[in-house]
C-alpha cells in the first residue's frame, strides 16, 4: 500500500476508538474477508468515517471473516434485519437478486474501469432496484476483481485442461454455466470452506481474483495459477431496507458516502494489489501461465443464450445495446 493510502487507513482507524454519546445507536457490517485482503480494511476505514460523520451517534460494529454466517447467511440476515449491513459476494446476492449475477458473463469485461464505469451508472442503478424489490438496498459497490483458474498440479493453458476439473466455485448459476460450457466439474461451496476442500482433494482447483488467492493463501494449496480474467465480481454492499428507511436523512447520506469513499480505497487496493501480487506470489512459488482468453471466450459464448431473453434488460445495459 502507498503511503497517502496508509495515513488515510490509519487516520480512520483513530476514528473507531472514538467514545460514542451514551445513546449511540449500533450498525452491525459484516463480511466474509479476512485480515489483509482490501475489503477488510475498507469495512474498518468505513466503519471510522460513519463515526465521524454522525459525531458517534452511529457507531459500526464491523463482524469480519464470515463471524456472522457465510455470504449467502448474511443475506438472508440482511433482509430479515439480524444485521443491519454486509459487504457481500456476487453469488450470494445472486441467488436472491438474479440480476447482479449478469455481471459475471464470460469476458463481458475487458478492465475493472470497464466494471465500475458500468456500476457507478444505470446497469448500477437497475440491480439497486431489483434489489429493493427483495428487502436489500445497495448501497454501493466494492470490487472483487477479475478472477483467473488455479489448480493443484497443472496449468490450464487451453480449454481442453479444464475438462472434468473438479473446481469450486461461488454459490453463483452463471459462473457454473460457464465451468459448464468449458466441460469442467464445478461446485458450488461457501468461501470459508474452500482451503480446507482444496487439502483434501475434493476439489483440484478454484478461481478467485489474486487479491483473494494471495489473502487466503491458496497459492500455497493451488500454485499453477493460469490468467484466465474469465470474469468480473463485484462486493454489493447492501442494507436492509426497512432499517435503512427507517434512518434520518443525515444518517442515510453519511453511510452512503463512507460506502463511497471506503470503496474508492478499496478499488484502489484492489487494483493496486493485483499489480504487484504476481511478483509477490511468484518469490512465494506460485507459477503463473499467460493464456490465450479469446479461445476461452469463444467456449463460453453460448453462456449469453442461457440469460439473453430472460434479463435482457441488465445484459444489453452491460453490453452496451
Amino acid at each position: 500500500m502507498n503511503v497517502h493510502l496508509k495515513s488515510t487507513a490509519a487516520a480512520v482507524a483513530v476514528a473507531i476508538g472514538l467514545a460514542a454519546p451514551a445513546n449511540a445507536a449500533e450498525l452491525v457490517f459484516a463480511h466474509g474477508a479476512n485480515a489483509g485482503n482490501p475489503r477488510y480494511d475498507a469495512a474498518n476505514m468505513f466503519a471510522g468515517l460513519v463515526s465521524s460523520c454522525t459525531g458517534g451517534e452511529l457507531t459500526v460494529n464491523v463482524a469480519p471473516s464470515a463471524t456472522m454466517g457465510n455470504d449467502a447467511e448474511m443475506i438472508t440476515s440482511v433482509q430479515s434485519g439480524v444485521i443491519e449491513m454486509s459487504a457481500n459476494s456476487q453469488g450470494a446476492m445472486g441467488q436472491v437478486v438474479p440480476e447482479v449475477g449478469m455481471l459475471g458473463l464470460p469476458f463481458l469485461f475487458s478492465s475493472l474501469n470497464d466494471a465500475w464505469e458500468a456500476l457507478d451508472g444505470e446497469a448500477g442503478a437497475l440491480i439497486d432496484q431489483k434489489a429493493q424489490a427483495a428487502g436489500m438496498k445497495v448501497v454501493g459497490y466494492w470490487d472483487n476483481g477479475i478472477r483467473n483458474v488455479t489448480h493443484t498440479s497443472k496449468h490450464i493453458a487451453s480449454p481442453d485442461d479444464i475438462k472434468g476439473m473438479k473446481i469450486r466455485t461461488p454459490p453463483d448459476e452463471v459462473t457454473l454455466a460457464m465451468f459448464n460450457a468449458l466441460g469442467a466439474n464445478p461446485a458450488p461451496l461457501a468461501w470459508s470452506e474452500l482451503p480446507s476442500a482444496l487439502r483434501s482433494g475434493a476439489f483440484e482447483g478454484q478461481e478467485n481474483p489474486l487479491t483473494n488467492i494471495h489473502s487466503a493463501k491458496l497459492h500455497e494449496i493451488t500454485p499453477f495459477i493460469s490468467m484466465t480474467g474469465h470474469k468480473y465480481e463485484t462486493t454489493p454492499v447492501v442494507a436492509g431496507l426497512g432499517w435503512w428507511n427507517g434512518l434520518p436523512d443525515a444518517h442515510r447520506d453519511c453511510i452512503s458516502n463512507a460506502v463511497t469513499q471506503a470503496g474508492w480505497y478499496q478499488r484502489g487496493r484492489s487494483q493496486l494489489d493485483n499489480q504487484a501480487l504476481r511478483a509477490k506470489m511468484e518469490t512465494e512459488g506460485a507459477k503463473f501461465l499467460d493464456v490465450d482468453q479469446s479461445v476461452f471466450a469463444e467456449a463460453t459464448a453460448s453462456v449469453y443464450d442461457l440469460y439473453s431473453d430472460k434479463y435482457g434488460d441488465i445484459v444489453n445495459l452491460l453490453r452496451g445495446n
